[in-house]
């Protein structure tokens, strides 16, 4: 996600990076430690998993772990920031969490032999951001409650979502490659990386301005003026996404960038036969999509008031993963008619039957284990939920995604453990 409904995006400063010799050897350390585990083969057969379960030519249901709760993980300092510079931070957290993940709960987990600089480049977003009032329950944690405040009452406040306009900051850009180069010559390569996993949520940002229980009232009650909010909005991501590729930002995704809601995107479809390297375009990716407010609605409104406005973005890509939360067992008709679909999600509330038995034979399933299983830690029960769905799922291609973990009870060892069981688990399902 480029640009969040929560706040306005933060004009990019251009000026030179310069670190203290100590922070410098921090960041060092931490990369001859990510050169090393990345230079172990396990990665490239990794890859080749991966690659194979996108392209439906499953050998094993893979398995990867995101979203964490990274305020509850710390042990023995491992993920302390011995740096001050605010750059350094960033780039400092990055390298800790990645470690971190490789020695306690790896998975199918790939670590590239380079690290990536980030292109800096700024979106003056849509126009309008979430207003709320919120209630936290843990002051760390990034997951909390909120009330949204309506800013999108009448169909005249649609103009309240603008068009963005995308600048590229080159100086920036070059001031970071110039610190990153210095700071890892010699040790690992470094390369620049424009925006590459693109997340397309429409309805995730309509809420956000119109209100929950409002927007689903409306669907009845105003159906035209939802649908113009969500065509306008639409309109705001195709505008970016222009802008993206004129500015030659974006990067490929068939590699270990997570594609939707779900893993890496590995495949042989991509960037497929009409692919410059030097300008990458929509259709050498992955392109993504979801409705998640619409779990409880009728197939035929999903379609209607969300995949239908969807087309236009997804097809401009070469493959395409949808769904996220919503359950989508009995939607799949819905979804048949996204021409490029190659990956669906199947979150904990869908009937594992029913989205095996409907989408299983014609893509690869993205499945959810449920976090919850973290706030009464028990390993016999992680272990059956895990084999209750390979059992039903049994010829089809899944990854499993363990994801939005809001809590491990500040216990780190359930999540490694976890990670344990699941690997144990899925080597049993080889094709």
């Amino acid at each position: 996600m480029f640009h969040s409904p929560s706040k306005i995006q933060q004009i990019p400063v251009e000026e030179e990076i310069i670190l203290t010799s100590n922070e410098k050897d921090v960041l060092r350390r931490l990369g001859e430690k990510i050169s090393k585990i990345a230079s172990l083969p396990i990665h490239k057969e990794k890859a080749r998993l991966w690659q194979r379960m996108n392209d439906l030519q499953q050998e094993r249901p893979m398995v990867w772990i995101d979203e964490t709760p990274w305020h509850e993980m710390n042990v023995n300092d491992e993920l302390t920031l011995q740096t001050t510079h605010h750059w350094a931070r960033e780039l400092e957290q990055e390298l800790r969490r990645t470690i971190y993940q490789w020695e306690h709960f790896p998975c199918d987990m790939i670590i590239n032999e380079h690290i990536d600089c980030p292109v800096v480049f700024h979106s003056t977003g849509f126009g309008i951001v979430e207003e709320v009032d919120t209630v936290h329950t843990d002051d760390k944690n990034n997951i909390y409650s909120r009330h949204f405040k309506i800013q999108i009452k009448e169909p005249e406040d649609i103009e309240k979502i603008k068009m963005p306009k995308i600048t590229c900051f080159e100086k920036a850009t070059q001031y970071h490659l110039d610190a990153m180069n210095d700071l890892f010559s010699n040790i690992i390569p470094v390369r620049p990386a424009g925006p590459s996993n693109i997340w397309f949520a429409p309805l995730d940002y309509l809420i956000r301005w119109w209100g929950i229980q409002e927007l689903l009232i409306d669907l009845y009650m105003r159906p035209e003026m939802v649908h113009a909010a969500y065509d306008r909005i639409v309109d705001a991501w195709m505008v970016e996404l222009d802008q993206f590729e004129n500015l030659k930002l974006l990067s490929p995704d068939c590699n270990n960038t997570r594609i939707g809601s779900g893993g890496y995107g590995y495949t042989n479809a991509l960037p497929g036969k009409e692919y410059d390297p030097s300008h990458v375009r929509a259709h050498n990716m992955w392109g993504c999509s979801n409705a998640q407010i619409f779990s409880s609605v009728s197939p035929e409104m999903h379609w209607e008031f969300a995949v239908e406005h969807d087309l236009r973005w997804l097809n401009r890509f070469g493959l395409a993963y949808y769904g996220c939360c919503e359950p989508l067992d009995n939607k799949a008709e819905i979804v048949a008619r996204i021409p490029n679909l190659r990956k669906v999600s199947v979150t904990p509330w869908a009937d594992s039957k029913l989205a095996v038995e409907n989408l299983g034979g014609r893509y690869a399933l993205s499945r959810k284990p449920s976090p919850s299983i973290f706030v009464s830690w028990n390993v016999d029960e992680a272990e059956k939920q895990l084999k209750d769905f390979l059992d039903v799922a049994k010829g089809c291609h899944v990854e499993l995604i363990m994801k939005d973990i809001s809590t491990v009870g500040y216990q780190p060892k359930r999540l490694w453990e976890w990670a344990e069981i699941a690997m144990k688990t899925v080597n049993n399902y080889s094709s």
